[in-house]
């Protein structure tokens, strides 16, 4: 997928930066030939056949970045895993998949990019048995349909599930990745969003389709992203809000003299983490797709992002928190994908449209092509989820006037108070907006009056934490009296706990099962 042919001319520019100190970058030509060496280690070293199952556990680094597309010349499946599951974990998705071989980085692999490091080893060895065979050599799939890759699901309430993506829905997500993103040959793109994350929402492709700079960075540091916004010009790099937050609070935050275009999923962004990266001359992109589930953003029934947020001319002339409100809303499905929709069903199980009212819930159903094949060895799973012929999601959202999509909550995190459903994104949108809070999360507690009350979770801004130190009581009815301004009586929170930090994913999405664990206990 996306090699080179007689007819392309790639651009002489940097396409993989390893790390910040690096002094290797490796141009497209360059890595073309490592993709193609990696390809003939797994099929003649270790005897990779067509449809095998070949895992990665790795950060952002060169070995994952070759697996994307070296994995695929053998016409094998690339099956990325997260580096932060558990063993059992591990153990599981890699007997599941039954994956043939495992490619990790940790201790093996120094990393250097030299002879001696025993991946590059490995890739002179697959060079020297290609011969001049070259990509020749390398016979193309024949079928668009073949398995692409194998992302697991989380399993935080079962088994994890394995999404089965194909060689045409990768290759049409991320035509539409490019294009929806406006990522060019003149872009540089910021790896933060972890590549074993649903293959990096299609990003590793999307980015050699357009002959973008790619630059890789093991971990977030929000200082080293500073760095390279900077110095290394990026101009485009995904993550989920909570990672925005640290960057944009970070001590070397600052205003650029170029704009990047931050493409935002997992939740909409607040109108406070908007304004603040505007200041930094940060363009917001607010994108929607299944690269969740079970809360735990490992897999995905949709390649990463289905549908963006089209802003308009006349948001200009709103207030922030005017425009952040039609910003959290979704606009059109991307270029390569069909539709989704926003549904109930009748008594006789057919799919029907909520009314345009802004009002009438329902739940977010997709089709197309960039929607998952399966879920792998799963039949019966793969036929509750493909209910109707459309996907259903468990994301609970409105259906506009205008004909934009507002998500309401995931159908598990809907707070039901005295008979009233509160929305748990919606409250925390409310609670953002409180001068002194950093970060929030809600989730439903037990009450023996109304059933359910939310219950906030709250960090604080670094600059602000003193000013309530040792004042919890004081605080809390602050915060009460802050969202009773703002949200009807069933939806204010019952209780607040300022906490330090929240349990998030290794793509900084708030792990909410966590919170609801701890909520279980007291």
């Amino acid at each position: 997928m996306f090699t080179p042919t007689p007819a392309s001319t790639p651009p002489p520019n940097a396409v993989l930066r390893l790390k910040y100190s690096s002094k290797l970058p490796v141009n497209i030509t360059l890595w073309a030939q490592r993709v193609q060496n990696l390809a003939y280690a797994l099929k003649r070293v270790h005897g990779i056949k067509p449809g095998d199952r070949v895992a990665v556990i790795a950060p952002n680094c060169s070995m994952i970045a070759d697996a994307h597309f070296g994995v695929l010349a053998a016409r094998a499946v690339i099956t990325p895993i997260n580096t932060r599951l558990t063993i059992p974990e591990v153990d599981y998705i890699l007997e599941h998949s039954g994956a043939k071989l495992v490619l990790i980085p940790y201790v093996v692999c120094k990393d250097t990019g030299r002879a001696g490091d025993p991946y590059e080893d490995y890739l002179t060895q697959g060079r020297k048995l290609s011969g001049e065979e070259g990509w020749a050599g390398l016979e193309m799939e024949p079928d668009e349909n073949a398995n692409a890759s194998l992302c697991y699901t989380s399993g935080t309430t079962g088994r994890p599930k394995g999404v089965v993506s194909t060689f045409r829905g990768s290759y049409l997500a991320a035509i539409a990745n490019a294009y929806e993103a406006r990522i060019t040959r003149d872009s540089t793109y910021l790896w933060i969003l972890p590549m074993f994350h649903a293959c990096g929402w299609t990003y590793p492709w999307a980015n050699v389709f357009a002959f973008a700079t790619q630059v890789t960075i093991r971990a977030v540091v929000n200082s080293i992203v500073w760095r390279h916004f900077t110095e290394s010009r990026v101009t485009h790099y995904c993550g989920a809000p909570t990672v925005q937050i640290g960057i944009v609070n970070a001590p070397e935050a600052q205003r650029l003299e170029h704009q990047v275009h931050a493409i935002i999923a997992g939740s909409a962004p607040t109108a406070h983490l908007i304004g603040e990266l505007e200041k930094k001359n940060i363009h917001v992109t607010h994108v929607y797709g299944l690269t969740h589930a079970l809360n735990v953003p490992v897999a995905r029934q949709t390649y990463g992002p289905f549908t963006r947020n089209h802003p308009q001319p006349e948001w200009a002339r709103l207030s922030l928190d005017e425009r952040a409100k039609f910003m959290a809303r979704q606009g059109q499905a991307f270029a390569t994908a069909d539709e989704a929709r926003v549904v109930y069903t009748d008594s006789e199980e057919n799919l029907r449209d909520v009314p345009a009212d802004g009002k009438t819930v329902g739940e977010i159903v997709v089709r197309g092509n960039i929607v998952m094949k399966e879920y792998f060895q799963d039949p019966e799973a793969t036929k509750k989820a493909f209910k109707g012929g459309h996907f259903w999601s468990g994301d609970l959202a409105v259906r506009h006037p205008d004909g934009t999509i507002g998500i309401t909550d995931r159908s598990k995190d809907i707070i039901i108070s005295g008979g009233e459903n509160a929305s748990s994104l919606a409250i925390e949108q409310e609670l953002s907006t409180h001068p002194d809070v950093l970060e929030v999360a809600v989730i439903a507690r037990n009450h023996p009056k109304w059933g359910e009350r939310a219950m906030a979770y709250v960090i604080l801004h670094s600059h602000k934490a003193g000013k309530w130190k040792g004042k919890h009581a004081e605080f809390e009815a602050d915060m009460k009296n802050h969202a009773k301004k703002r949200l009807p009586g069933f939806a204010c929170p019952e209780w607040v706990e300022v906490v330090p930090e929240l349990p998030k994913t290794s793509t900084g999405k708030i792990l909410k099962n966590v919170l609801r664990g701890r909520v279980s206990k007291l």
